[in-house]
């Protein structure tokens, strides 16, 4: 017996209160963007500068040791890594990534020292192998490069639905991307939660994963427009949306397993991130289902009808009304 977490032919209208959905998404990306001015989002080292520490131990490295021994001094947002190289194991090399300290470029030499002292009362064997800062110039690069990425990401998904589909379609996923998105950012400004580069590789991973979803309904749409020529565009995407669910909710619902058991057991350093994609896999999904069929419905889109019915040569568009 296969299991099937909805039934295996369901048929649910998704369109019976669309104006209720989309204005609620659209309130949502408002109080996000409002959140976004108004409490800004925490930045982490990688976005407001600081100082990257590479120590090398005798023994196994224990994060979560480290971190108690440092976390006295007061130093404000503390990252601690342990790195791995395949070409030389047993290392035990970690990277400590402290914030910079009241607008300072880089903390001080004394800190630096401060800070080795304090590991080597827990491990004598310790020592510091580099000390690099990141100033406050390549933070801003680095923040605007990551804008770059999610825009560029958006407007190359623009391009590829409008040359395989319509520019409709093209227009729907767009808007579902830019919704995932905004949500996202305004779910970190709300909660405070650390921002870096790797919630921007998160936010493009998002943005693919909401992609795909929206391009399964999407096919099926296509394929539907050119078997039932007559069936009005709400009932066809409809069963579009009802023919895919199945497969939609069940990769959702996988994914979800894989990150909900990373960010219960994989860690502070990876924690952010996998909230990050598990919000995104949620509001994924319900932009693929709600938002991006939504709005192909209220545009309206190309019927596919053969060259050889006289009576719709040329083709012809159908919108809520047909």
């Amino acid at each position: 017996m296969r299991l099937r977490l909805v039934p295996a032919e369901t048929n649910w209208d998704f369109f019976k209160v669309p104006v209720l959905t989309l204005g609620i998404s659209g309130l949502m990306m408002v109080l996000s963007v409002v959140l976004f001015f108004t409490m800004g989002l925490n930045y982490g080292i990688d976005f407001k500068g600081g100082t990257t520490i590479r120590t090398k131990a005798e023994v196994a490295v224990d994060v979560g040791a480290y971190r108690d021994a440092i976390a006295p001094l007061g130093l404000g947002d503390v990252s601690i890594t342990e790195v791995f190289d395949p070409t030389k194991p047993n290392q035990n090399v970690t990277q400590i990534r402290i914030e910079a300290q009241d607008g300072d470029e880089a903390i001080t030499s004394a800190t630096v020292t401060k800070i080795e002292q304090t590991l080597k009362a827990y491990e004598p064997s310790i020592s510091f192998e580099a000390v690099e800062s990141v100033g406050p110039k390549v933070s801003g690069e680095l923040i605007q490069t990551a804008i770059e990425a999610v825009i560029a990401a958006i407007f190359a998904v623009l391009f590829y639905i409008w040359l395989r589909f319509e520019w409709q379609f093209s227009l729907g996923a767009v808007i579902a991307l830019v919704h995932d998105v905004t949500l996202t950012i305004g779910v970190f400004a709300l909660f405070q939660i650390k921002f870096d580069l790797s919630i921007i590789a998160a936010l493009l991973t998002i943005v693919g994963y909401s992609l795909n979803d929206t391009v399964v309904v999407f096919d099926r749409v296509r394929e539907n427009l050119r078997k039932f020529k007559q069936k009005p565009l709400k009932d066809l995407l409809n069963m579009s949306i009802n023919e895919t669910l199945s497969r939609t909710v069940m990769t959702s619902v996988t994914t979800l397993i894989a990150l909900i058991a990373l960010f219960v057991l994989g860690g502070d350093v990876i924690r952010d991130f996998v909230f990050a994609m598990i919000w995104g896999v949620i509001v994924g999904t319900y932009s693929s289902v709600f938002i991006a069929s939504a709005i192909l419905l209220r545009l309206g889109v190309k019927r596919d009808w053969s060259k050889k019915d006289p009576k719709n040569v040329g083709g012809q568009y159908a919108n809520i009304d047909a």
